[in-house]
């Protein structure tokens, strides 16, 4: 295959991408063009673009772009509309950013004449399915260069010397081995490898990153209401806020009372189990308060259905498959039950717990006069559940039947 002739790198402007950019530059001798997404994840961006500039890339080819609010409004809130949990557990923080970085390096390979994009994900993990999966879905035709797959730099020290030799400058920090892994963006922080490889020992405390252990958490509990229209969360406190500030506001609220941690190990799309923390404070409080809210404005159809496929629909994601047909098909059932998801919900933060204690909406479904202990006032006559549970008897009764008869 011949050589790429210009390369969109996701690029963070850590050590890794940054020996990425010179291999591509030395490998196949190409222009590149640097893209750094600002997601929320806590960090100082600039000083991408002064090592960007550093390694010979020129200045219009720098992209720094804050996608915060594109982050949360069209893929946080859209899968926070379902209640996705992988495995039961996992909020999807790391997969739900990768559709939206393929989509940028897939727009900025467009606008800027480019054959191929590239990744910093390695060969052992499913950030590398996601981003070439989606880059896929959104132009066929792109190429993708994935160099953990490809070059011989298969070991710190090896790294090291190429950085080295590329005059590569190395933080202190990076001559030995990092204790672990992290990937953050404004929904979670996720911590992965070295001290965490052996599940059976728990993790140190110093893994935490956004969230106080439980134990240092605040003897007083905080009461936060969030509004919600169409499924979305618009509020908080009676204010109305951008999505991403609702999320930004939510994690220092659930960061301060220990809220959100979660040490899974996890079946990895690629085959492996993986063990990882991950802290989602601000996600957590808002899954516990979109399921408040629709316990009182879906009937029991819509939401055991939505419920049905929420495993697959979590799947999706975390398999790479955002941009895939059928997630786009769910996505319109799910929206679809979403259409009077609107109101209010009271939720108590304390000690490592979001618990919802109120929700009202006009759109409620819940009927006090129907369920209530006292006189209903004829809203409900009793006798009719005599009818309608012998006809849901019926068939068991066949049943039964049918067994005493081979017994006899």
């Amino acid at each position: 295959m011949s050589a790429p002739k210009k390369v969109v790198l996701a690029y963070s402007g850590g050590l890794d991408t940054s020996i990425i950019l010179k291999w591509l530059q030395t490998e196949y001798g190409c222009e590149v063009v640097t893209f750094t997404a600002d997601l929320g994840q806590g960090e100082e961006l600039e000083p991408a673009r002064k090592k960007a500039l550093l390694l010979g890339i020129k200045q219009e080819n720098i992209h720094i772009v804050d996608v915060r609010e594109e982050f949360v409004r069209d893929f946080v809130f859209p899968m926070f509309r379902a209640n996705a949990l992988y495995e039961g557990l996992y909020l999807l923080g790391t997969s739900i950013a990768r559709p939206l970085i393929s989509k940028h390096l897939v727009e900025l390979a467009h606008r800027h004449g480019a054959d191929a994009v590239a990744h910093g994900a390695t060969g052992k993990g499913n950030d590398q399915v996601r981003f070439e999966l989606s880059a896929a879905a959104l132009d066929p035709s792109i190429r993708v260069i994935a160099p953990w797959r490809l070059w011989d730099l298969t070991s710190r020290t090896r790294l090291l010397e190429f950085a080295k030799q590329n005059q590569i400058p190395i933080a202190k920090d990076k001559r030995g081995e990092a204790p672990f892994s992290v990937d953050a963006n404004l929904l979670h922080t996720s911590s992965e490898g070295r001290v965490l490889e052996d599940p059976a020992v728990e993790f140190p405390e110093y893994v935490l990153q956004r969230v106080v252990p439980v134990e240092q958490a605040p003897d007083t509990a905080d009461i936060v209401e969030i509004t919600f229209d169409r499924g979305d969360a618009v509020a908080i406190d009676g204010e109305k806020l951008s999505p991403a500030t609702i999320l930004t506001r939510l994690n220092e609220l659930g960061g301060k009372h220990g809220i959100g941690v979660l040490d899974l190990v996890e079946n990895r799309f690629v085959g492996m189990k993986s063990r990882g923390v991950y802290e989602t404070p601000g996600g957590t409080i808002l899954l516990e308060a979109h399921r408040g809210i629709e316990q009182i404005t879906l009937d029991a159809g819509s939401g055991h259905l939505k419920d049905s496929i929420m495993p697959r629909y979590a799947e999706l994601i975390y398999n790479g498959f955002w941009f895939s047909p059928e997630r786009e098909m769910l996505q319109a059932l799910i929206d679809k039950s979403q259409e009077h998801v609107s109101g209010t919900v009271r939720v108590k933060l304390f000690k490592g717990t979001a618990r919802t204690i109120a929700r009202w909406s006009d759109e409620s479904l819940y009927s006090e006069k129907h369920v209530t202990f006292e006189d209903d006032a004829g809203a409900y006559d009793q006798k009719d559940a005599e009818g309608f549970i012998r006809l849901n008897a019926l068939r068991l009764r066949l049943i039964a039947t049918r067994k005493a008869r081979r017994k006899g």
